[in-house]
């Protein structure tokens, strides 16, 4: 009686899992992670592959046949994707800081009850998840502001995120009123008390929207297409679609390099492509590790409590 009671008050989550259960689950995760490293592991084989190995594999390379660097070589030394490399770099760091610093000062004046014009500024938010801007007013916009061939239309028009903003929102009213009663009892101002008790107490949460903007600026293309005529300023994705996706040869893309001086001529075109497609996986991937431990607390958190 003892033990049905027990069992009944204990969420069926919570109950140890049968050994087939168990196999099913290693057989999943196993399966998972096979699906998501395996295009990584062809790609990184494949730009560090001779062309001969590429010839005999057909394209993709699996198997290893040797080494050769050539590719990375050629693709930062020709100057194109190096220079669209410290573009996408450039604008992932300011982009990130403004709209990290932009949504956490919106998002704590909305957190915060009784503040100027609240109920109307947050209606205003959530509306964007139902309305979007639409891209002829979007770019009708920018070209009135006078951004178009400017690096701020890559950061402008997305410097505010509604998700991330909402989801900050929640985890600042997580923040116990009596903390920011009592410091303004003793005379703080609301800006003293964001930048001295809030953004202390949200490191996580920061992280994680921080990361979040990070990964958004750093794959995106589409604002780039629409808002750079000059190529020279191209980020790196956007040379990785015209490149990778439409096949567009490299030597000619910037319109200002030739086959010559990129010495492509040497390197299989597909080895090329693999590099450019490593070089664009490695700083979101290199940053992913040290904040992953964020996002348990960071996100989830924030969303049960918004």
């Amino acid at each position: 009686m003892t033990t049905i009671t027990r069992s009944r008050l204990r969420p069926t989550w919570d109950d140890e899992p049968s050994i087939a259960g168990k196999l099913t689950k290693a057989v999943g995760l196993v399966i998972m992670v096979l699906v998501v490293v395996f295009p990584i592991y062809v790609v990184v084989l494949t730009s560090i592959s001779s062309g001969k190995a590429i010839n005999e594999a057909g394209g993709l390379v699996m198997i290893p046949d040797g080494f050769s660097f050539q590719a990375y070589a050629e693709v930062l030394g020709g100057g194109v994707v190096v220079k669209a490399l410290l573009v996408s770099i450039g604008v992932t760091a300011v982009g990130t800081a403004i709209s990290l610093s932009v949504t956490a000062m919106a998002a704590y004046g909305l957190s915060r009850p009784g503040s100027f014009l609240h109920r109307p500024l947050l209606f205003a938010v959530l509306a964007t998840f139902l309305f979007g801007p639409g891209i002829i007013p979007s770019y009708l916009l920018v070209n009135s502001l006078g951004l178009i061939d400017s690096y701020w239309s890559l950061i402008l028009p997305g410097a505010i995120s509604a998700f991330n903003l909402v989801v900050l929102r929640s985890f600042f009213m997580g923040i116990p009123g009596e903390v920011i009663e009592s410091a303004k009892i003793e005379g703080a101002s609301d800006f003293l008390i964001f930048r001295k008790i809030v953004l202390p107490l949200s490191k996580a949460a920061l992280a994680v929207i921080g990361l979040f903007y990070a990964v958004s600026y750093w794959n995106a293309f589409f604002n780039a297409m629409l808002y750079l005529n000059d190529s020279a300023k191209w980020p790196l994705q956007l040379v990785l679609r015209t490149y990778v996706l439409d096949g567009a040869p490299m030597q000619t893309a910037s319109g200002t390099v030739d086959a010559s001086s990129l010495g492509l001529a040497a390197v299989p075109v597909t080895s090329v492509r693999m590099a450019v497609l490593v070089l664009a996986m490695i700083p979101v991937a290199a940053i992913y590790p040290f904040v992953q431990r964020h996002f348990i607390k960071g996100v989830i958190v924030g969303a049960v409590k918004g």
